[in-house]
């Protein structure tokens, strides 16, 4: 086949199984739309984080009708009987591609031990370091030659828990690379989110010459070798996982990834000029380039309070980050769709926990961790349905209660990974990825 005679998306396909370099600027551009159309591609996972737990009640599982419901209104999707919160209308344009589950249940309704349940499947107890999700995946999905980093993390708040954000017992190999890192903490309102979702001193020095650097680059690596063998532990490894992840992005124009200048103003626009959507652009920039794991957080502290924790005021507050999150999230699937690429990237939306159904005196909504929602969307799972069913007040989950590990098993048996498979802990216990009682949702993933 010539070149005259590739659609643009056989193009992408070329390049999303590495047979063109992504250097060839002509050409790039023309690949850039059928990167998961190639069956043999893996799969990727964007985690979308909640920070605070967000009302299921106001956004997928809407109570119309009752006094529990809420000023929002329901609003159809583009799946028959598939409804979500008028907050969520560019959202609601993919209702095809993503599956509701409305009975989540769990018993942790601390910030802390319920973003560490949701984020490792298992409850922070005893002397075991479990690992986040995006460490588990990354090690599954991922390339030790991988000149990006295989989990990235974008503006994580991890004041609640930060052992939820870790690679746990698997080393500082799997940890995340961090950016945006303490631009939740912004009380000014407003975010540089330019310079927060780079990676900070990675170009090299302009007035070193490549030579001299190389030079310096080696003398490092033989200092830290000597370091380690003198000083073992989790520290000095971190320090050169470190700087060894530095140097392999400075090597290699991987590091472009992180430009978010290289995108047209308006699907820039269309995301969302703040650091939650340009968070998202920069998650599809990565899993575009073979990044399994990236998530994205929403919600710290900036100018509104602790993101999702809407005690107070909780209908404006809804308001407000919905605001955010749907031209965010749309435009992700929207982008991926057009890409060729939503059908290998699982998108996962989800918090600690829910919200109390029931209104409080000061118009918010309390922890609920009894009944509440999560969202998968893309990643060939079976859209267009809510899975499970809580009662008319959604305070009690009537048909098929999901628990954390049958909701990870789903996430891990979507992504090709063996939710079974056991690593060696810590403590030389061996751990499965998803602790034992977990159940592949079928109707969700096949």
């Amino acid at each position: 086949m010539t070149a005259s005679r590739l659609s643009r998306r056989d193009w992408l396909k070329l390049s999303a199984t590495g047979a063109l370099a992504s250097s060839v600027s002509g050409w790039f551009g023309n690949m850039a739309d059928a990167a998961a159309a190639n069956p043999a591609r893996k799969k990727s996972c964007i985690l979308l984080w909640m920070n605070g737990g967000p009302a299921q009640t106001d956004t997928f599982d809407m109570k119309p009708g009752h006094k529990n419901g809420g000023p929002y209104k329901e609003m159809r999707t583009n799946a028959p009987g598939l409804k979500f919160s008028e907050l969520l209308p560019g959202v609601a344009e993919f209702g095809d591609k993503m599956a509701v589950i409305r009975s989540m249940t769990t018993k942790e309704a601390d910030h802390g031990r319920g973003s560490f349940l949701m984020r490792t499947g298992y409850a922070p107890t005893g002397p075991i370091q479990y690992p986040t999700l995006g460490s588990l995946v990354s090690r599954e999905l991922g390339k030790e030659d991988a000149a990006l980093p295989n989990f990235v993390s974008i503006a994580p708040y991890r004041f609640f828990s930060p052992g939820a954000y870790g690679p746990g017992f698997l080393g500082p190999k799997y940890a995340p690379l961090v950016v945006g890192d303490g631009a939740q903490f912004n009380g000014r309102g407003v975010v540089d989110y330019s310079a927060a979702l780079k990676v900070r001193d990675i170009d090299p020095p302009s007035e070193v010459e490549k030579a001299h650097a190389a030079v310096r680059l080696d003398l490092l690596q033989d200092m830290e070798k000597e370091f380690i063998a003198r000083h073992p532990g989790v520290a000095s490894v971190s320090h050169k996982t470190a700087y060894d992840r530095a140097v392999k992005l400075m090597k290699t124009d991987a590091r472009k990834a992180f430009d978010l200048d290289e995108e047209k103003a308006s699907l820039r626009n269309a995301y969302g000029r703040n650091l939650f959507g340009q968070g998202c652009l920069l998650a599809r920039r990565l899993v575009e380039r073979g990044v399994p794991f990236v998530e994205v957080t929403h919600g710290g502290i900036n100018n509104n309070n602790f993101g999702w924790d809407t005690h107070n005021q909780n209908f404006d507050a809804m308001k407000s980050l919905c605001g955010t999150l749907d031209p965010a999230w749309a435009a992700l699937m929207g982008d991926l769709k057009d890409r060729g690429m939503l059908d290998s990237t699982l998108i996962v939306w989800m918090g600690e926990f829910g919200r109390t159904p029931v209104i409080n005196a000061n118009k918010g909504r309390d922890h609920w961790p009894n009944s509440w929602s999560t969202v998968l969307a893309g990643g060939g799972i079976k859209g267009g349905q809510a899975y499970g069913k809580t009662s008319a007040d959604g305070t009690t989950i009537e048909e098929k209660p999901v628990t954390v590990p049958d909701l990870l098993a789903t996430v891990c048996k979507t992504l090709g990974v063996d939710p079974e498979k056991q690593n060696n802990s810590n403590v030389g216990r061996p751990i499965r990825i998803v602790d034992k009682p977990g159940k592949v949702i079928k109707e969700i993933s096949g």
